[in-house]
Protein backbone atom coordinates (compact mmCIF):
# COMPACT_ATOMS: atom_id res chain seq x y z
CA UNK A 1 0.00 0.00 0.00
CA UNK A 2 1.42 3.39 -1.03
CA UNK A 3 1.83 6.27 1.39
CA UNK A 4 -0.94 8.32 -0.22
CA UNK A 5 -3.32 5.35 -0.22
CA UNK A 6 -2.47 4.64 3.41
CA UNK A 7 -3.24 8.25 4.30
CA UNK A 8 -6.48 8.61 2.37
CA UNK A 9 -8.07 5.20 2.99
CA UNK A 10 -9.78 6.51 6.13
CA UNK A 11 -11.67 9.20 4.21
CA UNK A 12 -14.09 6.88 2.40
CA UNK A 13 -12.80 3.38 1.59
CA UNK A 14 -12.12 2.44 5.23
CA UNK A 15 -13.85 5.30 7.00
CA UNK A 16 -13.79 4.31 10.69
CA UNK A 17 -17.37 5.44 11.34
CA UNK A 18 -19.29 4.90 8.11
CA UNK A 19 -17.54 1.74 6.86
CA UNK A 20 -15.94 0.05 9.87
CA UNK A 21 -18.77 1.34 12.13
CA UNK A 22 -16.48 2.20 15.05
CA UNK A 23 -16.79 5.11 17.47
CA UNK A 24 -20.56 5.25 17.04
CA UNK A 25 -21.28 6.51 20.57
CA UNK A 26 -19.29 9.79 20.39
CA UNK A 27 -20.36 10.24 16.77
CA UNK A 28 -24.05 10.33 17.67
CA UNK A 29 -23.56 12.22 20.94
CA UNK A 30 -21.21 14.99 19.80
CA UNK A 31 -22.51 15.61 16.27
CA UNK A 32 -25.19 18.10 17.34
CA UNK A 33 -22.77 21.06 17.18
CA UNK A 34 -20.13 21.59 14.48
CA UNK A 35 -17.67 23.20 16.89
CA UNK A 36 -17.87 20.25 19.28
CA UNK A 37 -17.51 17.82 16.39
CA UNK A 38 -14.28 19.44 15.22
CA UNK A 39 -12.92 19.50 18.77
CA UNK A 40 -13.70 15.83 19.35
CA UNK A 41 -12.28 14.84 15.97
CA UNK A 42 -8.99 16.66 16.55
CA UNK A 43 -8.68 15.31 20.10
CA UNK A 44 -9.23 11.75 18.89
CA UNK A 45 -6.77 12.28 16.03
CA UNK A 46 -4.09 13.50 18.45
CA UNK A 47 -4.60 10.47 20.70
CA UNK A 48 -4.66 8.12 17.71
CA UNK A 49 -1.43 9.56 16.33
CA UNK A 50 0.39 9.37 19.67
CA UNK A 51 -0.79 5.86 20.49
CA UNK A 52 -0.11 4.47 17.00
CA UNK A 53 3.44 5.80 16.99
CA UNK A 54 4.15 4.61 20.55
CA UNK A 55 2.71 1.14 19.94
CA UNK A 56 4.58 0.81 16.66
CA UNK A 57 7.83 1.67 18.43
CA UNK A 58 7.15 -0.80 21.25
CA UNK A 59 5.51 -3.59 19.24
CA UNK A 60 8.57 -5.85 19.55
CA UNK A 61 8.96 -5.13 23.25
CA UNK A 62 5.40 -5.60 24.54
CA UNK A 63 4.67 -9.29 25.30
CA UNK A 64 1.87 -10.64 23.15
CA UNK A 65 -0.12 -11.96 26.13
CA UNK A 66 -0.45 -8.53 27.75
CA UNK A 67 -0.55 -6.35 24.65
CA UNK A 68 -4.18 -5.20 25.06
CA UNK A 69 -3.72 -3.94 28.67
CA UNK A 70 -0.50 -2.23 27.60
CA UNK A 71 -2.28 -0.57 24.69
CA UNK A 72 -5.02 0.70 27.00
CA UNK A 73 -2.44 2.16 29.42
CA UNK A 74 -0.63 3.94 26.59
CA UNK A 75 -3.88 5.27 25.13
CA UNK A 76 -5.04 6.43 28.57
CA UNK A 77 -1.81 8.37 29.00
CA UNK A 78 -2.29 10.24 25.72
CA UNK A 79 -5.96 10.88 26.51
CA UNK A 80 -5.00 12.40 29.86
CA UNK A 81 -2.49 14.72 28.19
CA UNK A 82 -5.03 15.82 25.55
CA UNK A 83 -7.72 16.29 28.19
CA UNK A 84 -5.46 18.53 30.27
CA UNK A 85 -4.49 20.60 27.22
CA UNK A 86 -8.14 21.10 26.18
CA UNK A 87 -9.15 22.03 29.72
CA UNK A 88 -6.30 24.53 29.99
CA UNK A 89 -6.65 26.25 26.62
CA UNK A 90 -10.30 25.76 25.61
CA UNK A 91 -12.45 25.32 28.68
CA UNK A 92 -15.65 25.91 26.71
CA UNK A 93 -14.82 22.99 24.43
CA UNK A 94 -13.83 20.93 27.46
CA UNK A 95 -17.29 21.48 28.93
CA UNK A 96 -19.03 20.80 25.62
CA UNK A 97 -17.29 17.46 25.14
CA UNK A 98 -17.93 16.46 28.74
CA UNK A 99 -17.55 12.77 29.57
CA UNK A 100 -16.90 11.87 25.93
CA UNK A 101 -13.40 13.37 26.06
CA UNK A 102 -12.01 10.95 28.69
CA UNK A 103 -14.00 8.14 27.08
CA UNK A 104 -11.66 8.34 24.07
CA UNK A 105 -9.70 5.76 26.07
CA UNK A 106 -12.28 3.12 25.18
CA UNK A 107 -13.01 4.40 21.67
CA UNK A 108 -12.93 1.35 19.39
CA UNK A 109 -11.21 3.34 16.64
CA UNK A 110 -8.12 3.96 18.80
CA UNK A 111 -7.77 0.42 20.10
CA UNK A 112 -8.79 -1.09 16.77
CA UNK A 113 -6.05 0.70 14.81
CA UNK A 114 -3.51 -0.21 17.51
CA UNK A 115 -4.35 -3.90 17.22
CA UNK A 116 -4.96 -4.06 13.46
CA UNK A 117 -2.28 -1.74 12.11
CA UNK A 118 0.26 -0.18 14.51
CA UNK A 119 1.07 -3.57 16.02
CA UNK A 120 2.15 -4.85 12.60
CA UNK A 121 3.70 -1.85 10.82
CA UNK A 122 6.49 0.68 11.15
CA UNK A 123 6.34 4.14 12.68
CA UNK A 124 5.88 6.07 9.43
CA UNK A 125 3.07 3.90 8.13
CA UNK A 126 1.38 3.87 11.55
CA UNK A 127 1.53 7.67 11.74
CA UNK A 128 -0.04 8.02 8.28
CA UNK A 129 -2.72 5.51 9.21
CA UNK A 130 -3.51 7.47 12.38
CA UNK A 131 -3.72 10.80 10.55
CA UNK A 132 -5.91 9.35 7.80
CA UNK A 133 -8.27 7.59 10.18
CA UNK A 134 -8.39 10.62 12.46
CA UNK A 135 -9.22 12.96 9.59
CA UNK A 136 -11.86 10.52 8.35
CA UNK A 137 -13.41 10.48 11.81
CA UNK A 138 -13.27 14.28 12.04
CA UNK A 139 -14.77 14.72 8.57
CA UNK A 140 -17.64 12.35 9.39
CA UNK A 141 -18.37 14.18 12.65
CA UNK A 142 -18.28 17.53 10.89
CA UNK A 143 -20.63 16.44 8.08
CA UNK A 144 -23.11 14.93 10.53
CA UNK A 145 -22.90 17.94 12.85
CA UNK A 146 -23.36 20.38 9.96
CA UNK A 147 -26.54 18.63 8.84
CA UNK A 148 -27.95 18.22 12.35
CA UNK A 149 -27.07 21.70 13.58
CA UNK A 150 -28.11 23.50 10.39
CA UNK A 151 -31.47 21.82 9.98
CA UNK A 152 -32.08 20.99 13.62
CA UNK A 153 -31.12 24.29 15.26
CA UNK A 154 -30.96 26.63 12.28
CA UNK A 155 -27.38 27.55 13.19
CA UNK A 156 -23.83 26.61 12.20
CA UNK A 157 -20.84 27.16 14.48
CA UNK A 158 -23.20 29.26 16.60
CA UNK A 159 -24.21 31.61 13.77
CA UNK A 160 -27.87 31.83 12.77
CA UNK A 161 -28.88 30.63 9.30
CA UNK A 162 -31.67 32.67 7.69
CA UNK A 163 -34.92 30.77 7.12
CA UNK A 164 -33.63 27.60 8.80
CA UNK A 165 -33.43 29.29 12.20
CA UNK A 166 -37.19 29.90 12.24
CA UNK A 167 -38.09 26.67 10.46
CA UNK A 168 -35.80 24.10 12.03
CA UNK A 169 -36.45 20.36 12.39
CA UNK A 170 -35.72 19.92 16.08
CA UNK A 171 -35.88 16.10 15.97
CA UNK A 172 -32.54 16.09 14.13
CA UNK A 173 -30.81 17.25 17.32
CA UNK A 174 -32.25 14.27 19.20
CA UNK A 175 -31.12 10.64 19.14
CA UNK A 176 -33.68 9.49 16.49
CA UNK A 177 -32.56 12.24 14.12
CA UNK A 178 -28.93 11.33 14.71
CA UNK A 179 -29.58 7.70 13.79
CA UNK A 180 -31.45 8.76 10.63
CA UNK A 181 -28.56 10.95 9.42
CA UNK A 182 -26.07 8.28 10.43
CA UNK A 183 -27.91 5.63 8.41
CA UNK A 184 -28.24 7.90 5.36
CA UNK A 185 -24.50 8.65 5.36
CA UNK A 186 -23.64 4.95 5.66
CA UNK A 187 -25.92 4.19 2.69
CA UNK A 188 -24.29 6.99 0.66
CA UNK A 189 -20.76 5.76 1.38
CA UNK A 190 -21.76 2.17 0.53
CA UNK A 191 -23.18 3.33 -2.80
CA UNK A 192 -20.02 5.30 -3.61
CA UNK A 193 -17.79 2.36 -2.63
CA UNK A 194 -19.76 -0.14 -4.72
CA UNK A 195 -19.78 2.15 -7.75
CA UNK A 196 -16.04 2.69 -7.43
CA UNK A 197 -15.49 -1.05 -7.06
CA UNK A 198 -17.41 -1.75 -10.27
CA UNK A 199 -15.42 0.85 -12.19
CA UNK A 200 -12.10 -0.58 -10.95
CA UNK A 201 -13.18 -4.09 -11.94
CA UNK A 202 -14.08 -2.99 -15.46
CA UNK A 203 -10.77 -1.14 -15.81
CA UNK A 204 -8.87 -4.22 -14.63
CA UNK A 205 -10.60 -6.71 -16.92
CA UNK A 206 -11.06 -4.51 -19.97
CA UNK A 207 -14.02 -4.54 -22.36
CA UNK A 208 -13.84 -8.31 -22.79
CA UNK A 209 -14.74 -8.74 -19.12
CA UNK A 210 -17.88 -6.65 -19.40
CA UNK A 211 -21.12 -8.61 -20.06
CA UNK A 212 -22.48 -5.69 -22.11
CA UNK A 213 -19.41 -5.24 -24.29
CA UNK A 214 -20.94 -6.82 -27.40
CA UNK A 215 -24.11 -4.75 -27.05
CA UNK A 216 -22.22 -1.46 -26.93
CA UNK A 217 -20.06 -2.40 -29.94
CA UNK A 218 -16.72 -2.30 -28.16
CA UNK A 219 -15.88 -5.88 -29.23
CA UNK A 220 -16.97 -8.05 -32.14
CA UNK A 221 -19.79 -10.49 -31.35
CA UNK A 222 -18.57 -14.01 -30.53
CA UNK A 223 -14.86 -13.13 -30.88
CA UNK A 224 -14.05 -11.39 -27.62
CA UNK A 225 -11.79 -9.04 -29.62
CA UNK A 226 -12.11 -5.25 -30.01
Amino acid sequence: MGKLSNLTKGFVRENPVLVLVLGTCPTLAISTQASSAIGMGLAATAVLLGSNVAISLLRNVIPDKVRIPCYVVLIAGFVTVVQMIVEAYSYTLFQALGIYLPLIVVNCIILGRAEMFANKNGVGASALDAIGMGLGFTLTLLVMATIRESFGNGTWMGFRIPVLYDNNISVLTLAPGGFVIFGCLIALVNKISKARGRNLKIEATGCAGCPSAEACGKIQPGTGEA
